[in-house]
C-alpha cells in the first residue's frame, strides 16, 4: 500500500514536470520581452488542489522538484529552473525557505547566471544588462507577493523584498515600505523597524523619521540587546540637532 502510495507521488511530480514552459519562439523567459509569457504552469489557486491530489507526499515531492531545479541551473537551462521554483511553491507553499531562496535566485542567480556567457556569444551592454537585472528584481518581488498570499504575517517575506527593491532596483521609497509592512508584523524582527527610519532619512523625511523613532523607543525592552533601544535613542537626538528641534520639544523617553 504504501508502494502504492510513493509511485502516485512520484508519477504525479513527472506530471508536473512535463507540462510546457510558455515561451515564445526566439525568446527565453529571461528576457525582459517575455514578461507575462513565461507563466507558471500551476497558479496559486491551484495549490489545494495539488496538496488533495499528493495528500502527505507533497513536502516529499517538492523536495525532488527543489533538488531538479538546482540540477537544472547547474547545467544552465534556467526557463526550466524558473519553471520548477514556480513548481515547487504551487506543490508546496507552506515552507518559507522555499519562497525567499527562490526570490533570491531570481533575483540575484539568474541575472548572473544569464551574464557568464560562453565564449563565442556576445556579452550584454551595460543598458541590457540592468534591463535583464530588473526584470529579474521585480519577478522575484512578484513571487513574494503571491508567498503573502499563504503567509500574510510574515516578517521575513516583506524584509527580502525590501532588500531587493533596495539593492537590485535602488528603490529606496519601495524599500522602506517594505520594512514598515515587516516592522507591523507579530515575527518581525526590532531591526526592521530601524531601518524603516534609516531609509525614510535618505529620502529626506527627517521629520517622518524623527516621529517614527519616537514611537517606536518606548516599545523597546531596555534589557534586550537587540532591540537597540540605546541606539534608537542615539538616532533620535541626531535627528534632533539635525532638525534644529528646540530643546522643549525635544524627545524626553519614558
Amino acid at each position: 500500500m504504501v508502494t502504492a502510495f510513493v509511485a502516485a507521488g512520484i508519477l504525479a511530480a513527472t506530471n508536473l514536470l512535463l507540462f510546457p514552459v510558455e515561451t515564445t519562439p526566439g525568446t527565453t523567459c529571461l528576457e525582459p520581452a517575455s514578461r507575462g509569457r513565461c507563466r507558471p504552469t500551476v497558479s496559486a489557486r491551484e495549490s489545494p488542489f495539488i496538496g488533495e491530489l499528493l495528500g502527505g507526499f507533497r513536502a516529499p515531492v517538492a523536495d525532488l522538484l527543489w533538488l531538479e531545479a538546482n540540477e537544472r541551473a547547474e547545467v544552465g537551462d534556467l526557463p526550466a529552473m524558473e519553471e520548477l521554483l514556480h513548481l515547487v511553491t504551487a506543490v508546496d507553499p507552506r515552507p518559507i525557505y522555499f519562497w525567499l531562496n527562490a526570490a533570491r535566485i531570481t533575483a540575484y542567480d539568474v541575472p548572473a547566471f544569464r551574464f557568464a556567457a560562453p565564449r563565442g556569444e556576445p556579452v550584454l551592454s551595460r543598458v541590457a544588462r540592468k534591463r535583464v537585472e530588473d526584470d529579474q528584481a521585480r519577478r522575484a518581488l512578484d513571487l513574494l507577493d503571491e508567498a503573502r498570499r499563504f503567509h500574510p504575517a510574515c516578517a521575513a517575506l516583506w524584509i527580502e523584498g525590501a532588500n531587493i527593491q533596495l539593492n537590485r532596483l535602488g528603490d529606496v521609497a519601495g524599500a522602506a515600505e517594505s520594512y514598515r509592512q515587516a516592522a507591523a508584523q507579530p515575527d518581525a524582527p526590532y531591526f526592521a523597524a530601524r531601518l524603516h527610519a534609516e531609509l525614510l532619512r535618505r529620502l529626506g523625511r527627517k521629520a517622518a523619521a524623527l516621529a517614527w523613532l519616537a514611537r517606536l523607543h518606548p516599545t523597546l525592552p531596555a534589557r534586550d540587546e537587540a532591540a537597540g533601544a540605546d541606539l534608537v535613542l542615539a538616532r533620535i537626538r541626531a535627528l534632533e540637532r539635525e532638525l534644529g528641534v528646540p530643546a522643549e520639544r525635544a524627545y524626553h523617553g519614558l
